[in-house]
Protein backbone atom coordinates (compact mmCIF):
# COMPACT_ATOMS: atom_id res chain seq x y z
CA UNK A 1 0.00 0.00 0.00
CA UNK A 2 1.64 3.35 -0.98
CA UNK A 3 1.37 6.30 0.66
CA UNK A 4 -1.36 8.19 -1.04
CA UNK A 5 -3.63 5.24 -0.44
CA UNK A 6 -2.71 5.11 3.13
CA UNK A 7 -3.74 9.08 3.57
CA UNK A 8 -6.93 8.60 1.33
CA UNK A 9 -8.37 5.30 3.86
CA UNK A 10 -7.51 8.34 7.11
CA UNK A 11 -9.36 10.57 5.44
CA UNK A 12 -12.39 8.16 4.59
CA UNK A 13 -12.24 6.55 8.31
CA UNK A 14 -12.03 10.43 9.33
CA UNK A 15 -15.03 12.00 7.29
CA UNK A 16 -17.10 9.15 8.15
CA UNK A 17 -16.28 9.61 12.24
CA UNK A 18 -17.04 13.53 11.51
CA UNK A 19 -20.07 12.16 9.92
CA UNK A 20 -21.65 10.22 12.90
CA UNK A 21 -20.56 12.82 15.11
CA UNK A 22 -22.74 15.26 13.26
CA UNK A 23 -25.58 12.70 12.68
CA UNK A 24 -25.78 12.20 16.48
CA UNK A 25 -25.62 16.06 17.17
CA UNK A 26 -28.50 16.89 14.48
CA UNK A 27 -30.86 13.92 15.89
CA UNK A 28 -30.31 14.45 19.37
CA UNK A 29 -31.54 18.55 18.25
CA UNK A 30 -34.89 19.34 20.19
CA UNK A 31 -36.51 20.13 16.62
CA UNK A 32 -35.82 16.66 14.97
CA UNK A 33 -37.09 15.17 18.56
CA UNK A 34 -39.83 17.02 18.42
CA UNK A 35 -40.91 15.96 15.11
CA UNK A 36 -40.55 12.16 15.77
CA UNK A 37 -43.89 12.14 17.02
CA UNK A 38 -45.56 13.77 14.22
CA UNK A 39 -46.61 12.63 10.86
CA UNK A 40 -43.57 10.96 8.86
CA UNK A 41 -43.34 12.83 5.49
CA UNK A 42 -42.92 16.38 8.27
CA UNK A 43 -40.64 14.03 10.43
CA UNK A 44 -38.48 12.97 7.31
CA UNK A 45 -38.49 16.87 5.76
CA UNK A 46 -37.25 18.37 9.41
CA UNK A 47 -34.62 15.41 9.54
CA UNK A 48 -33.37 16.40 6.44
CA UNK A 49 -32.96 19.96 6.43
CA UNK A 50 -31.49 20.00 9.62
CA UNK A 51 -28.13 21.42 9.16
CA UNK A 52 -26.25 18.70 10.98
CA UNK A 53 -27.75 15.69 9.87
CA UNK A 54 -27.29 17.57 5.95
CA UNK A 55 -23.99 18.40 6.60
CA UNK A 56 -23.27 14.24 8.44
CA UNK A 57 -24.88 12.90 4.97
CA UNK A 58 -22.57 14.60 2.99
CA UNK A 59 -19.51 13.72 4.72
CA UNK A 60 -21.04 10.19 4.75
CA UNK A 61 -21.35 10.16 0.99
CA UNK A 62 -18.27 11.63 0.37
CA UNK A 63 -15.95 9.14 2.98
CA UNK A 64 -18.13 6.49 1.09
CA UNK A 65 -16.15 7.94 -2.46
CA UNK A 66 -13.16 7.97 -1.32
CA UNK A 67 -13.54 4.38 0.07
CA UNK A 68 -14.52 3.41 -3.57
CA UNK A 69 -11.11 4.52 -4.96
CA UNK A 70 -9.49 2.89 -1.95
CA UNK A 71 -11.00 -0.51 -2.86
CA UNK A 72 -9.80 -0.07 -6.47
CA UNK A 73 -6.49 0.00 -4.93
CA UNK A 74 -6.27 -2.30 -2.17
CA UNK A 75 -7.34 -5.64 -1.37
CA UNK A 76 -10.35 -5.02 0.93
CA UNK A 77 -8.40 -7.66 3.37
CA UNK A 78 -5.76 -4.99 3.79
CA UNK A 79 -7.85 -1.70 3.74
CA UNK A 80 -10.79 -3.13 5.81
CA UNK A 81 -9.31 -3.14 9.34
CA UNK A 82 -8.41 0.56 9.04
CA UNK A 83 -12.33 1.08 9.34
CA UNK A 84 -11.48 -0.06 12.89
CA UNK A 85 -9.61 3.50 13.68
CA UNK A 86 -13.39 5.43 12.74
CA UNK A 87 -14.23 3.38 16.26
CA UNK A 88 -11.65 5.12 18.51
CA UNK A 89 -12.19 8.54 16.53
CA UNK A 90 -16.02 8.15 17.30
CA UNK A 91 -15.63 7.65 20.75
CA UNK A 92 -13.18 10.49 21.44
CA UNK A 93 -15.43 13.07 19.49
CA UNK A 94 -18.43 11.51 21.51
CA UNK A 95 -16.41 11.94 24.72
CA UNK A 96 -15.23 15.27 23.20
CA UNK A 97 -18.36 17.23 21.69
CA UNK A 98 -21.17 15.06 22.49
CA UNK A 99 -20.34 14.73 26.47
CA UNK A 100 -20.64 10.67 26.25
CA UNK A 101 -18.71 9.18 28.85
CA UNK A 102 -15.26 7.06 27.89
CA UNK A 103 -15.95 3.72 30.12
CA UNK A 104 -13.20 0.82 31.11
CA UNK A 105 -14.21 -1.36 29.31
CA UNK A 106 -14.65 0.99 26.22
CA UNK A 107 -10.96 2.11 26.73
CA UNK A 108 -9.62 -1.73 26.24
CA UNK A 109 -11.63 -2.54 23.76
CA UNK A 110 -9.92 0.67 21.74
CA UNK A 111 -6.56 -0.94 22.58
CA UNK A 112 -7.56 -4.21 21.18
CA UNK A 113 -8.57 -2.29 17.69
CA UNK A 114 -5.31 -0.58 17.80
CA UNK A 115 -3.36 -3.47 17.98
CA UNK A 116 -5.60 -5.11 15.42
CA UNK A 117 -4.79 -2.67 13.21
CA UNK A 118 -1.48 -2.27 13.74
CA UNK A 119 -1.18 -6.12 13.08
CA UNK A 120 -3.30 -6.52 10.07
CA UNK A 121 -0.78 -3.05 8.32
CA UNK A 122 2.33 -5.08 9.05
CA UNK A 123 1.14 -8.20 7.31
Amino acid sequence: MNTITFYLILASVSLSVFAQILLKHGMSSTQVQQSLGNGVVESIITILTNPSVFSGLVAYVSSAGIWLVVLAKVDVSKAYPFVGLGFIGTMIFAYLFLNEPVTLMKFAGTLFVIAGVYLISMS
